[in-house]
């Protein structure tokens, strides 16, 4: 089978023959000779063909009219901005080989067939536009039949086939009057001036005069008689002297000649003779042969200023250049010398090219941390700034350096010792670089301007660890007198001692903590105690029922601090004696148990106060008369003891603050070694060696002092000695000092150098720590600059003129009136290149550097003896008085004119001139805008070398600000500021309002906690003082009341606050039996709510403070016991229910019995059960979990690292938070995570770089001149701190400096002499003139001395021509008139848009014609074209005055105001009769066609009525048409309509509306321009 791709395969498909309404029928049914073949070959596409296949792209052909191809012809069309066309192209699938035609289904299978044919404009017809007439000139006659012309200019070209221009000139005949006498018929007429040519040599000269005498042989010299030798001699000598020396000119002088003629009014030519008598004109005149300027070959390429590889392949590339210089320069009016010197781009040529010098960016270390710059103004913390911690911003330096400098030292180094070595040897063909160990040195910093990229951040925020703070436990009850040491037991002195514990261990150690355990003196100490556990039961005595009896106490061995020991250690201790106790009786009184002794008073005893201790205990029920034990009075149910009996002589150790870390001596073997391994290190911030720190420990009296050390324990003294590491010793780092700043001489006005000051300087790396080496002193170096003793310059120096020079009188000698040794000449002189100090230069560095080179030949006069001959002119007096006083200058007749009458007439050659003094009067005055105000000392400009910030810039307070100052002279011409005795400014003092921050009041105290008991909140807020104004920092989110709150959660101790009851009053019996004091009753008791201390309740607080659920009763009513009944304790507490809660389960209490009861008496039940019930008596607990508090900083951070909390909270199952331990009983999972660390975003203030230098002035001249400077953000603001500032740039005036320029004056009149028409001359002045360059007003002529440091061009342009051949007609000819101005540059247009058809503008020459009788000689008016950029676009419409009964004045007026001929569209103008439209358009917007209907403006279409008439004028939506530069290509309608169905037409209009595009004519044929418009329907 072959190939599976290619051609060669085929394709079939299935024919039927099918009935007309869709039925498939016989194939005999339909034609067979039409039947379509139901086989063809085709091409098989592989993804291989993709590169030998490509669709081909033919040119788009000429646009067509749409409405062309539609109708098959053009129809009548007004054209609207343009007609819509078409544009088609071919397209077909090719090989890309040989562009052979392959089949479209291959490039089909990989792109999509391109489009065919796509929308195009074609630009309406532009007629040519002409401006309005000129007035009528006066009649060219003064008497007879003359003529008067008026001319109009061409101000747009006739484009894409429109009309061509009309008439520029029309003629009316004028008749001033009849002539008095015959009318001149006859004119002088003088031609060109032929080309400049040499006269006739003199050998050809002799042979020609030889030729002419019949071969006359001439005298010998030797024949010559002495006066003829004398003559020939002079002039050898006159000829050596008008040679020209300078070999850079080859100057000729030669003559030229014209023709005189006798012309007639009608144009004709007649003879000389008719023009006289009058005196003819010269015919000869001496000249320079002209000579092109000779060049010398060019020079060879010099070296690429490159010299090195770049790695940045965007980097620029160097330039070489190469000159040539000038042979001879040209003279006369030959072509003038092409550049001497050109530059090309290069790169550096050779085998081994080092690279380039590449430059990165150096910082110095960072400053150390600070917070002070955080701080708002407001802080108090900003006057002590003492232990300030948390975030903080530090700051380094940026500097350039050459990041590559040792490797460019070593490879310059290899080569020269390459350069130097033996050819034999062998070059190393790797660099040894792993092999040179270079010293630790810094770089050298450089300019700043060779680093690139992103500059490294020069500040940044950092942080300070805030230290911790020790947090200790309340302190401990006082234990018992111990010996200070148990194992050594004597003496009788021993220690009382109480500790606290430290719950959160500070930052260096809990070294840092206060004082942890205080002793009291005390006497008998023992170290083991027996501890009395319970007492058993009262026991009665005789083993009787009641009465008195005993108990027996159940103790263990404890030691000081309470902790069970084994017994045999208190062998030696008392141990606890039996306690009396009684039963009661059936008729005994009985008494409640003694309650616990209550809180000691004092916490020790002195002579004015000593601690005690209370217990009470209350009647149960009363003694039954006689026979029973009778019941105590009321002082004895309660008992007092002392406590605390030690005296208030409280001592404990007290520790000062650890001193420097010093070297430890028995450790300097260790540090040595410890030095040296350490000592390669530039910049190590470890410890280098071990070191000892010491503390003073003293022993304290509380409320005393100090005290000897023996009244403290020794066991807890705090040691006085630790360890330290020494840090290691930091010297200062400095970089080399950088290179010299570079100097450039500069000169002032008057050529004197002006002295300058170069610098270096270098840049501290690392501040010196520790000891280290001090940074030096001297960081900046200045000095004078090496200037040249003359300022570098060239000027040329001109040499004097040469003799006159007149044409050879062989060859004027025939002139009417020549005379041989006088008459017009020229003359020639030498001009040489000097430098400022006058030394000779090459001619090639003034044309470089000097002003225009001056002119080495001129015209001049010999005078003759008929001629008056007058000296030069003096220089003017001197002036006594200015402006009022006058000055003069003379000239005197030379000669043998001092005896002629002619030259005697003063009015003819005045011999003096007087002129008024010059007024050095001058005004100055203020002008433009003043500046923005600048601080004082503002002015300072950071060093190239390093980019430094500086956190505390000042940037208010007082400035000044300035306005420019102006001087004018007498005559309102402007002049330097310094004749008015002006620096050029105006200054005044002004105010940068400093910016205020926001001002917030202190935090307020924390709340109370929120709850009493669990987890709660407590709050502290900030209200606002003074709102922020000048960009000071922002307040933070206040509320509606203007305050801000920090809320963060609390924990309360559940037994901070206790319920504290006291006895039972006596039983208050309602019911009393007199007999036996018992019955119904009731007992009340005081409750209290207390603080609870570790010594118990100490003193009372509100109610509110303690859980009112567990508030103890105040009053009980039960029955008091009669003699003989049971008499039972109170109720213990309820036993716990067990869990889960359920109502199946029960809860009891019990009580025991204190008296039994009588005969014939029971107790009543000792045990109460109640079920459990959920939230009633049994209760589920669980954790709860806060919401984690706000960031908290340490109370010395204003940001940074914080901690954020949370508390865990036991909850009870009816919601109640309850003390931890009920859920820690439960032994409840903990899984939260109490604290987390976070971040408080820094209020960084915006950071601002210094002020740039001041920029070079945005004019060079002028008052409108300006400098500026800026500054840019070094760092953001972040968080509250203060935003950037709006102004980033400053300017002030620059100081006003005239601006003068050349200017030429207007061309003069054509000149013939003192003839009346011919070929002449005509003239303009280059003069120096000065304004203020704003453009606004003329400017004023001043003295050329004013522009001689001026390049001497006018508007740019170097070639200066001041003269200009010209004809001035003869009486009676037509002739073309000069050039007008370039018209505007205009583009092609539609809808006010520019097409892509690029721009033109246009001038013209319009006939100015003298003699009715010539007109059918005169020219043909021209005008010519030439393309331009940033064209305009001009509309044209029709303007009309108001109607004056049925007309009215219509004119076409272009958009910028013109009054034009052209432009306006064909149709009847509106000053017309209206009425050729029946009916008339009277419509808004509408006008008559042509073609006789009403139709509407642009912008507007037709709302027609049923009757076919204009009903209104409807504004269309505009329609944007790209251009062909837009990369829209796709063909589009302006509105969903099938393009291939006939829509109702108007006449004169399309019928489809197209987004269209500009077309252009084939490729090299656009040569017309049109402006265009879409249509709408």
């Amino acid at each position: 089978m072959g190939s599976d791709c290619g051609p060669g395969g085929s394709q079939s498909r299935a024919v039927w023959c099918a009935h007309v309404d869709g039925w498939t029928t016989l194939h005999t049914n339909c034609d067979q000779s039409q039947r379509p073949s139901n086989q063809q070959n085709c091409f098989r596409v592989c993804d291989w063909h993709k590169d030998l296949y490509d669709w081909q792209l033919g040119a788009w052909s000429q646009c067509v009219s749409v409405s062309a191809r539609t109708f098959g012809g053009m129809r009548p069309y007004v054209c609207n901005g343009g007609e819509e066309g078409i544009q088609t192209r071919d397209v077909g699938c090719v090989l890309k080989s040989d562009e052979s035609p392959g089949e479209d289904t291959i490039c089909e299978y990989f792109e999509p067939k391109p489009r065919l044919e796509q929308a195009c404009l074609i630009p309406c017809p532009q007629d040519c536009v002409v401006s309005e007439f000129t007035p009528w000139t006066s009649c060219s006659k003064t008497c007879g039949t003359g003529l008067q012309n008026r001319v109009r200019s061409v101000l747009v070209p006739p484009l894409f086939g429109g009309s061509a221009c009309p008439n520029l000139t029309e003629f009316q005949t004028c008749k001033p009057g009849a002539c008095k006498g015959p009318e001149g018929v006859y004119s002088l007429r003088v031609g060109p001036w032929t080309p400049c040519s040499l006269p006739v040599s003199r050998p050809v000269r002799q042979a020609k005069r030889r030729k002419g005498k019949g071969g006359r042989e001439r005298l010998g010299v030797k024949g010559q008689d002495p006066d003829t030798r004398e003559l020939i001699q002079k002039k050898r000598t006159r000829n050596r002297l008008n040679r020209q020396e300078s070999p850079f000119w080859d100057i000729q002088v030669g003559y030229q000649s014209r023709t005189v003629t006798c012309a007639h009014r009608n144009g004709s030519t007649v003879g000389l003779s008719l023009c006289q008598p009058r005196d003819l004109p010269g015919t000869i005149q001496t000249c320079i042969l002209p000579k092109d300027c000779e060049l010398s070959e060019w020079s060879d390429w010099v070296p690429c200023s490159k010299t090195c590889v770049d790695p940045n392949p965007n980097s620029p590339r160097g330039q070489r250049s190469r000159a040539r210089r000038v042979v001879q320069f040209a003279v006369g009016e030959g072509e003038t010398c092409q550049p001497l010197e050109e530059t090309e781009p290069c790169d550096p040529q050779g085998d081994v090219i080092p690279p380039c010098a590449t430059y990165t960016w150096r910082t110095t270390e960072w400053s150390d941390c600070r917070v002070d710059p955080l701080l708002s103004q407001q802080d108090r913390r900003r006057s002590n700034q003492t232990g300030l911690c948390g975030g903080g911003l530090q700051n380094r330096e940026v500097y350039c350096v050459q990041a590559n400098a040792e490797l460019l030292t070593y490879l310059s180094n290899l080569k020269d010792k390459d350069d130097g070595q033996i050819p034999n040897q062998q070059k190393p063909s790797v660099p040894p670089l792993l092999s040179i160990s270079f010293e630790i040195t810094a770089s050298r910093p450089v300019d700043s301007k060779f680093c690139d990229g992103l500059i490294p951040n020069t500040s940044q925020l950092c942080h300070i660890p805030c230290p911790i703070e020790c947090e200790v436990s309340p302190w401990g009850a006082w234990g018992p007198c111990t010996y200070e040491n148990c194992s050594v037991q004597e003496g009788k002195r021993g220690f009382k001692l109480r500790k606290r514990e430290i719950f959160n261990e500070p930052t260096g150690g809990p070294g840092n903590c206060p004082h942890l355990v205080e002793a009291i003196p005390c006497e008998d100490p023992n170290c083991w105690y027996w501890q009395l556990i319970r007492l058993e039961e009262c026991v009665p005595d005789l083993e009787l029922q009641c009465g008195p009896g005993t108990q027996i106490p159940q103790v263990q061995c404890v030691n000081s601090t309470g902790s069970m020991v084994d017994k045999e250690l208190c062998r030696g201790a008392p141990v606890p004696e039996p306690m009396i106790c009684e039963v009661p009786c059936p008729k005994d009184c009985v008494l409640s148990d003694w309650t616990s002794w209550s809180s000691c008073s004092q916490t020790c005893s002195s002579k004015t106060m000593e601690g005690k201790q209370l217990r009470t205990r209350s009647i149960l029920a009363y003694n039954a008369g006689e026979g029973g034990e009778i019941c105590p009075n009321s002082s004895s149910l309660q008992e007092v003891r002392n406590c605390n009996e030690h005296a208030c002589t409280v001592y404990h150790w007290q520790t000062g603050s650890w001193g420097p870390c010093a070297e430890d001596p028995s450790a300097s073997a260790l540090n040595t070694s410890a030095a040296s391994r350490s000592a390669g290190g530039l910049n190590m911030k470890g410890p280098c060696s071990q070191g000892m720190q010491t503390r003073k420990v003293i022993c304290v009296r509380v409320n005393v002092g100090q005290v000897p050390p023996k009244k403290c324990p020794e066991s807890p003294r705090p040691g006085t000695l630790r360890s330290c590491r020494m840090p290691c010793k930091k010297d200062c780092i400095v970089t080399p000092f950088s290179d010299w700043s570079q100097c450039t001489p500069t000169c002032d006005a008057a050529g004197n150098i002006q002295k300058k000051k170069q610098s270096r300087n270098r840049i501290i790396l690392q501040l010196p720590a520790n000891g280290g080496v001090d940074c030096p002193e001297v960081l900046e170096e200045e000095k004078d600059c090496e200037a040249p003793k003359v300022c570098p310059g060239f000027r040329w120096k001109t040499h004097k003129w040469r003799r006159c020079q007149l044409v050879p009188w062989y060859i004027r000698e025939d002139s009417p009136g020549a005379q041989e040794t006088c008459g017009p000449g020229l003359q020639t002189r030498a001009v040489s290149c000097r430098r400022l100090d006058g030394a000779q230069a090459d001619i090639g560095e003034c044309l470089k550097f000097a002003s225009t080179m001056p002119p080495v030949t001129q015209r001049c006069q010999l005078p003759c003896q008929d001629d008056c001959q007058l000296t030069n002119w003096s220089k003017f007096s001197s002036c006594t008085v200015d402006c009022v006083g006058v000055r003069t200058r003379k000239r005197l007749l030379v000669g043998r004119s001092k005896k002629k009458d002619k030259c005697k007439n003063t009015q003819m050659y005045p011999l003096s001139e007087t002129q008024y003094c010059p007024c050095d009067k001058y005004n100055a005055q203020p002008v433009g805008n003043w500046s923005d105000c600048i601080l004082a000392g503002g002015d300072r400009v950071e060093s190239l070398l390093g980019m430094k910030v500086q956190g505390d810039i000042k940037e208010c307070g007082q400035g000044y600000r300035y306005q420019a100052m102006v001087c004018y002279d007498q005559d309102n011409r402007l002049v330097e500021t310094s004749r008015c005795n002006s620096h050029g400014y105006i200054e005044e003092a002004c105010i940068i309002p400093c910016p205020s921050d926001c001002k917030l009041s202190e935090w307020s105290n924390w709340s109370r906690c929120s709850k009493s008991c669990g987890s709660g909140v407590k709050v502290r807020s900030k209200w606002l003082r003074e709102k922020p104004y000048n960009g000071g920092r922002p307040c933070p989110k206040l509320d509606h009341i203007n305050q801000v709150y920090e809320v963060v959660p609390c924990v309360s101790d559940c037994t901070q606050y206790v319920w504290v009851a006291e006895p039972w009053s006596v039983w208050k019996v309602s019911n009393v039996d007199l007999k036996e004091n018992c019955g119904e009753g009731v007992q009340t008791r005081k409750v209290r709510c207390m603080l609870n201390t570790v010594d118990g309740p100490s003193e009372s607080v509100e109610d509110y403070l303690c859980d009112p659920e567990d508030m103890p009763l105040g009053t009980r009513g039960s029955r008091l016991p009669c003699p003989e009944d049971c008499v039972l304790s109170d109720w213990g507490p309820w036993n716990r229910c067990s869990r889960p809660c359920s109502y199946n389960n029960s809860r009891e209490r019990t009580a025991y019995t204190i008296r039994a009861p009588g005969a014939g008496r029971e107790c009543p039940d000792t045990t109460e059960k109640e079920p459990c019930s959920l939230n009633l008596n049994c209760f589920h607990y669980f954790y709860n979990i806060t919401d984690w508090s706000t960031c908290q900083l340490s109370a010395n951070a204003v940001c940074g690292s914080g901690i954020k909390t949370r508390m865990l909270d036991c909850v009870r199952s009816d919601g109640k938070s309850v003390d931890l331990r009920f859920c820690e009983e439960l032994r409840l999972e903990r899984k939260w995570q109490m604290n987390i660390s976070c971040v408080v975003e820094c209020p960084v203030n915006c950071q601002l770089s210094e002020w740039s230098a001041w920029s070079e002035c945005s004019h060079t001249c002028g008052q409108e001149g300006r400098m500026w400077r800026s500054r840019g953000v070094v760092q953001g603001s972040q968080g509250d701190g203060r935003p950037c500032p709006s102004q980033m740039e400053q300017w002030k005036p620059c100081p006003v400096k005239p601006c003068y320029r050349w200017q030429y004056s207007p061309w003069s009149e054509c000149r013939v002499e003192e003839v009346v028409c011919g070929a002449g001359l005509r003239y303009r002045n280059l003069t120096c003139f000065v304004s203020d360059g704003s453009g606004e007003g003329e400017a004023s002529m001043v003295e050329e001395d004013l522009c001689a440091a001026l390049e001497m061009a006018v508007d740019q342009d170097k070639v200066i021509i001041l003269k200009e051949a010209c004809v001035l007609p003869c009486p009676g000819e037509c002739y073309l008139m000069e050039w007008s101005d370039w018209s505007p540059c205009l583009s092609v247009c539609a809808k006010g848009a520019a097409l892509d058809f690029g721009s033109v503008q246009v001038r013209s020459r319009a006939v100015m014609a003298q003699e009715p009788e010539n007109l059918q000689l005169c020219p043909d008016p021209e005008w010519e074209s030439r393309p331009c950029t940033d064209g305009e676009c001009f509309e044209y419409k029709w303007m009309s005055s108001s109607w004056t009964g049925s007309s009215r004045i219509a004119w076409c007026q272009r958009s910028d105001g013109l009054n034009v001929t052209g432009g306006c569209p064909p149709i009847n103008p509106p000053g017309d009769d209206n009425n050729f439209c029946d009916p008339p358009c009277q419509k808004p917007m509408s006008f008559c066609t042509e073609a006789g209907m009403c139709l509407c403006e642009e912008g507007y279409t037709e709302v027609m009525s049923s009757a076919g008439q204009l009903d209104q004028c409807a504004p269309i939506p505009v329609l944007e048409i790209p251009t062909a530069g837009d990369k829209k290509t796709d063909v589009k309608t302006s509105r969903a309509i099938n393009p291939t169905l006939t829509v109702t037409t108007q006449p004169g209009r399309t019928g489809r509306t197209w987004y269209l595009q500009p077309f252009g004519p084939a490729k090299g044929q656009r040569n017309h321009l049109d402006r265009g418009r879409s249509t709408t329907d």
